[in-house]
């Protein structure tokens, strides 16, 4: 049974194990970058100043067939008119091929100056969260013949339908000199969106930290070192991430190691090249220490984009940020 064992079969088992745990968090897998921190800390909504499309694709668990799939789209820039700035993002998990998770919001964030050099800002995020099933390639336990395998048909009829959930998100941002950091508490509503009304099915609130920083090298070549660092904490589960930036004006490298209470220690190699505007980047996320021997050795690919639309008069009561390129 287990030498013959279908992909197919394969992906349900996988999809068994995993679905509860990708339906108490944000996703499958929240990359450290600042394509998607948007999403997480809404604060940071126009605090780069230009207005820029970013767009993100992460291939999640390559080569094991899984088909777990997500892409990221946002736009944010900063307003005068409105002492802040303002966004949307969208984004889809695509789990299995059974499981569909699209998620949708809108951002503003509002700015303050506290000092010379001191700035806040202070954010809020409203999303809709919808959840759509598909279970044409679903296996139900009464297909599942001990000797022969999978069979078919099943005397239980699933329905297609889907279920949309409100969500909150909320943050706060410093600036200060080449310093900058956040916290965030994300899922405030706590939705339900298996509409199970079991407390595990909702979507958990989840804190993330955040901070980075720059180190000149190279001034008058803008080369510079950037240390980045990322802390969340969602029921029970703590994971972190540190490491490092090397930039230049078009060319960057970045490297960053994981970790979190399951005893999992990975690590993340990437670049971004800087074209005339255009931002193009691609990470590499694999596993080097599985707690439970359960993760492989790819978790994931990451490839990016970000386009910049307009300038703004970055006057002095504007402090904005030059995000990490990773």
């Amino acid at each position: 049974m287990t030498t013959n064992m279908k992909p197919g079969f394969r992906r349900m088992i996988f999809i068994s194990l995993t679905v509860p745990y990708v339906a108490c968090g944000q996703g499958i897998f929240s990359p450290p970058d600042y394509q998607s921190t948007m999403i997480s800390n809404p604060a940071l909504t126009g605090s780069e100043g230009n207005g820029l499309v970013r767009l993100s694709y992460i291939n999640n668990y390559p080569g094991n067939s899984f088909n777990l799939h997500t892409a990221l789209l946002s736009y944010d820039g900063y307003f005068p008119s409105i002492h802040g700035g303002a966004g949307f993002y969208l984004s889809d998990n695509y789990l299995g091929g059974i499981i569909n998770d699209l998620r949708g919001g809108l951002s503003y964030s509002y700015f303050l100056q506290a000092g010379k050099d001191l700035f806040f800002s202070a954010g809020l995020s409203a999303a809709f969260c919808h959840r759509g099933f598909n279970y044409s390639d679903a296996i139900l336990p009464d297909q599942i013949d001990p000797l022969a395998g999978v069979v078919s048909p099943s005397g239980e009829t699933l329905l297609p339908g889907g279920r949309t959930v409100f969500d909150i998100s909320t943050g706060f941002l410093f600036i200060s000199g080449n310093l900058f950091g956040g916290i965030s508490i994300s899922h405030l509503t706590q939705p339900d969106i298996s509409g199970s009304e079991f407390a595990d099915a909702s979507f958990r609130r989840s804190i993330m930290m955040h901070i980075a920083g720059d180190i000149g090298i190279n001034r008058e070549k803008n080369i510079l070192l950037r240390p980045v660092g990322r802390f969340e904490v969602q029921k029970g589960l703590f994971s972190g991430g540190a490491g490092a930036v090397l930039e230049t004006s078009h060319l960057s490298f970045n490297s960053i190691l994981f970790f979190d209470n399951h005893q999992n220690f990975d690590t993340q190699a990437g670049f971004t090249m800087t074209i005339s505007g255009l931002i193009l980047n691609y990470n590499y996320h694999f596993n080097i220490i599985s707690g439970k021997n359960l993760l492989p050795l790819s978790v994931l690919h990451e490839a990016g984009i970000a386009i910049g639309l307009n300038d703004v008069d970055k006057r002095k009561t504007v402090k904005t940020i030059n995000f990490p390129k990773l």
